[in-house]
């Protein structure tokens, strides 16, 4: 294949990835929507039969050169992602945001592993919880902008979405570390075995790529703080950071086992949150990101969407998984909230405003696939808990809020008390 032969299929991509994004946004639901749309378009080319059509989009090149630059887009958004992580925040809430976060990441992954083990009974415990800790994700960002909208990010309950959701990114992927450590292992049997040397190896291996990735990240910290001095807002600093970012996505796959996506992201929260050069950095690693790489992610997954896998079982299964990915959040972080005495309206609004999911689940359940622990059947019902969660959120936050009790007309203000 000849370089220029990926182009026609990167502009078709990145064209109706656009449009389509640019619809779904003004629908009020995540651009990655639109992208996937966009994928599934594409992929319907596949359908005409025509050899010079079928070579041009589909050839084993063509294919070979958009997975590569896919892969770039995931890590770049895991990275981001992990700039995007401000610890701080979580001092504003406190306990609270712990114990949302946890009960948000337990009842979920409960759920998705119990109800594969149900359908699946024949597959490895990995299986199982691969399945279950997809549901652990979460993406607040339909939330906060219904929250912003309504004036109400700064309220206890957005504070403590805000907050929760930077704990269960960090949670999520620790999760997804230790899984993806485990089948590179080749642990895909039957669980954890104590006399297993191979599985405690994999648990060292793990332990070791954080500590190293933490120490190596306080020296990179030191290094952007003098040249944020010396050279402030310079190239210089974007491009560092990227290298960082690429240098630990490699190390972690490739030295420790541990996914490439959990390299770039501790690398994005190293060099992100008290750093004043992030927002920068942020943008410019968001403007390569979401303007080429990114899109090519989310489209390839519509493009590669298989549907012979969707058997009668599974796609009982996939309903119900569907169901439970919704439920398991709204009952995990709503009963969090409450055990925090939070008033239930305001439980109800935090496991409404944790239930949303966007491209950190699509990442997960590609990671699962690649890993073979999950059926590529199961992308199409990640495309509806998407779907389903962007738009009851933003319906169901709004009519509580409208919900509140209005001050009474006939009173004086003092007498009206706060709604």
């Amino acid at each position: 294949m000849q370089a220029f032969e990926v182009l026609l299929p990167l502009a078709l991509i990145l064209l109706l990835s656009k449009l389509m994004g640019l619809g779904a946004h003004k629908c009020g639901m995540p651009a990655v929507i639109g992208m996937l749309v966009a994928g599934i378009v594409v992929g319907l080319l596949r359908y005409i039969p025509w050899q010079p059509l079928q070579d041009a989009f589909f050839g084993e090149d063509v294919g070979f050169a958009i997975d590569v630059m896919s892969k770039i887009g995931v890590v770049l958004i895991m990275f981001s992602t992990g700039l995007g992580t401000d610890l701080k925040k979580l001092k504003q809430t406190g306990l609270a945001s712990v114990v949302i976060t946890t009960l948000g990441v337990v009842v979920p992954m409960a759920f998705g592993t119990v109800s594969s083990l149900l359908f699946f009974p024949g597959e490895s415990l990995l299986s199982h919880l691969f399945y279950g800790a997809i549901l652990t994700a979460t993406s607040v960002s339909v939330t906060v902008a219904v929250l912003k909208e309504l004036g109400k990010l700064d309220s206890k309950v957005g504070t403590s979405i805000v907050a929760a959701a930077v704990i269960d990114d960090v949670i999520g992927i620790i999760i997804l570390s230790v899984l993806t450590g485990f089948s590179s292992g080749g642990s895909e049997g039957a669980g954890w075995d104590w006399f297993n040397p191979n599985a405690w190896l994999v648990v060292i291996k793990i332990v070791v790529f954080f500590l190293a990735a933490i120490a190596l990240g306080v020296g990179l910290r030191k290094l952007f703080d003098r040249m944020e001095r010396t050279a402030p807002h310079n190239r210089r600093v974007p491009i560092i950071s990227l290298a960082a970012c690429f240098v630990y996505a490699y190390c972690a796959e490739k030295l420790f086992g541990v996914a490439d996506i959990t390299g770039a992201y501790l690398a994005g929260i190293l060099l992100g949150g008290t750093l004043s050069e992030t927002p920068y950095v942020e943008s410019k690693v968001d403007t390569m990101g979401y303007l080429f790489f990114s899109p090519i992610f989310f489209a390839s997954i519509g493009m590669n969407l298989d549907f012979g896998g969707l058997t009668p079982a599974f796609l009982a299964f996939g309903f119900v998984y569907v169901v439970l990915a919704l439920l398991g959040k709204f009952l995990g972080c709503g009963a969090g909230a409450k055990l925090c005495k939070f008033s239930w309206h305001d439980s109800f609004r935090v496991g409404l405003g944790m239930m949303v999911r966007a491209e950190v689940v699509l990442i997960c359940t590609e990671k699962g696939v690649a890993a073979g622990l999950v059926s590529e059947a199961l992308f199409p019902f990640v495309f509806l808990i998407i779907l389903l969660s962007s738009i009851l959120t933003p319906i169901l936050m709004k009519w509580s809020y409208s919900r509140e009790e209005k001050p009474k007309k006939n009173l004086p203000p003092a007498e009206w008390g706060e709604n």
